[in-house]
């Protein structure tokens, strides 16, 4: 039986954490190719640190004559990166870092099990497995300690950017320890929350006093209360910040990614990758597998497994778990799958519109429980299978 009464923590990072930077740089490297060519094959990598940007990895082409051309482009993608983020440090500027772009060619040898042909379908860029997950617990679907560590930290960005709080600065990381009831999330027993800020005779009392009441917004009404612990720049200051205090690479955030630790992790990182890889494609049918399972009712917690292997094009297993919070037999929920969505890569491409420029957004404040973009963005959080499961059944 599953504990019911317990305190359970999550965190996120902002933007400008050094290696969401990367993770940025890396999905809008991805979007201005796929612009250009909907069927290209990226997989790119960003290692960021003291003025220095080096970006490498493969890319594939319908024409690969064209790659010079869009490569071209890649230190300007970059830069516009980190000035929307808000980087104008002298050790970290948008106008001044070197950028170094090594990307390449895409393996033949890898290109040949991805692409199909013949009486082949398109099979899997890889092998491995994936996991998606979802719980009613939040309005989203999402486990509250991420959600809502999440949420504060996009609130802060909206102050930061828009002048209202001229004394932040964008790298930052929020943690919240939630209380659960009866399985429930009720309260907040912790909040950390570490932000760079502009002048070092700033104290932490100080930084509070700006967060403070933005933290208290996001929150839920009562979750805050007088034994409620504050650990706000626990350390002193923060002025330094971003890639010049800390080096960052793409895909290193994968729990802030997903669900915060309250689910499993096949351990592919998403950004920077087109959607024939799995990693990415996969893991985002198998949260919108998960949700709509919740949201058709049939159990309160889901998580969804699947496998691929390399060049093949359809999944070697579905596995399904409802904690035991549902009425069902998991394995009716494991055939109905099938039915429902066609989950090989190029069916997971074409059920979600995967194929267009929408993974930049993806890249800070997790992947899931944002809301459904008109242009097809986070496309993976609606929740219209949910007639079909049912009807699957």
């Amino acid at each position: 039986m599953s504990r019911k009464n317990y305190i359970f923590t999550s965190e996120s990072v902002s933007e400008g954490h050094p290696d969401k930077v990367c993770d940025r740089i890396s999905d809008a490297i991805l979007d201005a190719l796929l612009t250009e060519d909907a069927l290209a094959r990226v997989a790119c990598e960003t290692f960021a640190t003291t003025n220095r940007v080096v970006i490498g990895g493969e890319v594939g082409l319908t024409d690969q004559d064209k790659l010079a051309k869009y490569m071209a482009a890649i230190p300007d993608i970059a830069r516009a990166c980190i000035k929307d983020i808000g980087y104008e440090q002298d050790k970290f500027h948008h106008a001044t870092c070197e950028i170094t772009n090594l990307l390449h060619e895409q393996s033949a040898h890898i290109a040949q099990g991805v692409t199909g042909g013949g009486d082949r379908d398109e099979g899997a860029g890889d092998q491995g497995i994936m996991f998606g997950y979802a719980t009613n617990e939040t309005d989203a679907l999402m486990p509250a300690p991420i959600q809502f560590s999440h949420a504060i930290l996009r609130r802060l960005a909206e102050v930061r950017k828009d002048g209202t709080e001229p004394l932040l600065r964008p790298d930052a990381k929020s943690q919240l320890s939630v209380r659960y009831e009866d399985g429930k999330p009720v309260g907040v027993s912790s909040i950390v929350l570490s932000t760079q800020h502009a002048d070092d005779r700033q104290t932490s009392a100080d930084i509070r006093a700006i967060v403070e009441p933005y933290i208290l917004e996001v929150l839920p009404d009562g979750w805050v209360t007088e034994d409620t612990e504050w650990w706000v720049n626990p350390t002193g200051t923060f002025v330094i910040g971003g890639p010049d205090g800390d080096a960052g690479l793409t895909g290193r955030k994968i729990i802030v990614d997903t669900y915060g630790g309250a689910a499993p992790h096949g351990g592919g990182a998403f950004s920077g990758k087109d959607p024939t890889k799995v990693d990415r494609s996969a893991a985002y049918a198998a949260r919108y597998l998960a949700k709509n399972v919740v949201a058709a009712g049939m159990a309160e917690r889901c998580t969804i497994q699947l496998s691929y292997a390399i060049g093949v094009a359809r999944p070697l297993s579905i596995y399904a778990d409802l904690h035991g919070t549902g009425a069902l037999d998991p394995v009716q929920i494991e055939r109905a799958i099938p039915k429902v969505m066609d989950l090989t890569p190029r069916g997971i491409r074409t059920h979600l519109d995967l194929n267009r420029p929408i993974y930049a957004r993806t890249a800070a404040y997790g992947h899931f429980g944002r809301a459904p973009d008109a242009d097809g963005g986070f496309s993976w959080e609606r929740t219209d299978l949910a007639d079909a499961l049912q009807k699957a059944i």
